[in-house]
């Protein structure tokens, strides 16, 4: 296992890296495509300034009105440094050449070339980019005819390589320093950004190892301003709160599943010793045996419950489902659980269908469930009071309502009535128990495809409600 662990990596440094490298390549192809549009647009600007000056240098050569070149040296300023009209280091090659292509004069005294090819000065285009084998760079020739009344008496042609018409040092100096910029300046947005969206994970996660050792008292902030993280802040300050009570239930039921067990325990040891050592005879005997096995009953209740409660919530428990009359099952049902009861001044009214249905459930749990429900609302009422048992229908259920005129469950405790072990502060010194009822009810609704609710409770009264499926 050891060989499968891989390094994790910090939040912040994982999404800044990524975010950064992001960045770099798209900067990077930014800055090749800006100097490809750069070096295009230079080679463009400078072609189009050697055209000018081409066309200009012939217009100079025919300023004496005279259809005949004049002397080259009689014309001041002819070669004079043009490579700073074009923001270039160097001048381009200027030539003057005859009809012939002969050259009458250059700027390149050093220059060889002593006359021009004719197919070249003849050319349809006036800007011709040559190339003499891969040993010599390509270069650009523009031309322009010298002309006199529409007589041609020469060519001024300007020749210069590639390399120096789309040299700009300057402009590649100024898209460097930008591209740097943008990416220090990216890279420092995105360390924020990261740093702001890991700190609360950071402090959720710090948090969560605290609650994983028990201690569910965390500290986090409640002003984050990304929507995600304030709900997931939100929801882990509510989930530590639901394990502290939860652990405050668990613990509490350790000692509510021990004295609850105790008591009877402790009850039945002391009458089997008084009857075994002879302090009690005869009749009063008798009846403590009575008393014993009331208590023994009341401890196999319990165990029944932790154990049925256990089953169903491994799903170990199968259900006899059967079609029944929802009407007879109820009036059955109440029937059974008022036989048992002997509370004077409690009324029970039960409301049937006013069309009888026919419901799939297994009746036997059904009854279980309303006579939980009845005797919760019988624990809550103070005599005289009323218990009224309803059916009523909605689109896709039938529903008995079970509403009493107790004392109503407090509005901090409605929430937690569900919770597995959970008794109410009132009721866990009033009435016996493991908090079981409530939890296992619903689980045994559920269990057939319908659910238990708690509509409402104020100090009036409380309503519960069982939700069955109808059939088709």
């Amino acid at each position: 296992m050891s060989g499968m662990y891989k390094k994790k990596i910090p939040l912040q440094r994982y999404w800044t890296t990524r975010y950064l490298l992001t960045i770099l390549i798209g900067l990077i192809i930014m800055a090749v495509v800006s100097a490809l549009w750069i070096r295009h647009t230079t080679l463009e600007n400078r072609l189009h300034m050697m055209e000018f000056m081409a066309a200009e240098t012939a217009n100079r050569l025919v300023a004496n009105e005279e259809p005949v070149i004049p002397p080259l040296n009689e014309v001041p300023g002819l070669f004079s440094e043009r490579g700073h009209l074009m923001d270039m280091e160097s001048s381009p090659s200027i030539y003057i050449a005859d009809l012939r292509g002969n050259v009458l004069a250059n700027n390149r005294p050093q220059s060889s070339l002593k006359q021009f090819d004719l197919s070249l000065l003849n050319h349809s285009k006036e800007v011709i980019k040559l190339s003499e084998g891969k040993e010599h760079e390509p270069f650009y020739v523009v031309k322009k005819p010298i002309e006199f009344d529409s007589v041609s008496l020469g060519w001024v042609v300007i020749t210069e390589t590639e390399a120096n018409l789309t040299k700009v040092n300057q402009e590649y100096q100024q898209l460097t320093i930008m591209i740097v910029t943008l990416a220090l300046l990216g890279w420092g947005a995105v360390y924020i950004l990261s740093r702001k969206l890991s700190k609360p994970i950071k402090e959720v996660s710090k948090a969560a190892e605290q609650v994983r050792k028990g201690n569910y008292e965390v500290d986090l902030p409640s002003d984050a301003k990304a929507e995600e993280v304030d709900e997931l802040i939100h929801s882990f300050k509510e989930m530590s709160q639901q394990l502290q009570r939860l652990e405050t239930i668990r613990t509490e039921l350790l000692a509510g599943v021990t004295h609850e067990l105790k008591t009877p325990v402790t009850s039945i040891s002391g009458l089997l010793q008084a009857i075994d050592e002879e302090v009690v005879n005869g009749e009063e005997a008798r009846e403590f045996l009575k008393i014993t096995l009331k208590e023994t009953a009341k401890m196999r209740t319990m165990v029944e419950d932790l154990l049925a409660f256990n089953s169903f919530a491994a799903n170990a428990v199968p259900l006899k489902m059967e079609k029944h009359s929802i009407n007879k099952l109820v009036t059955d049902s109440v029937y059974q659980w008022e036989a048992g009861q002997t509370v004077d001044g409690l009324t029970v009214e039960v409301k049937l269908f006013h069309n009888d249905a026919i419901i799939h459930v297994d009746a036997v749990r059904l009854q279980q469930i309303m006579t939980n429900l009845l005797n919760n609302a019988k624990q809550s009422i103070v005599p005289p009071g009323k218990i009224e048992v309803g059916i009523t229908e909605s689109a896709e259920t039938l529903q008995i309502d079970i509403r009493d005129t107790g004392e109503g469950i407090p509005k901090e405790e409605q929430t937690l009535i569900f919770e597995r072990f959970y008794r109410g502060h009132g009721k866990k010194y009033k009435v016996g128990g493991l908090g079981l009822g409530l939890p296992f009810s619903k689980m045994m609704a559920q269990a057939m495809n319908g659910d238990l609710e708690l509509i409402e409770s104020t100090p009036l009264g409380t309503v519960f409600r069982i939700r069955l499926p109808k059939i088709d």
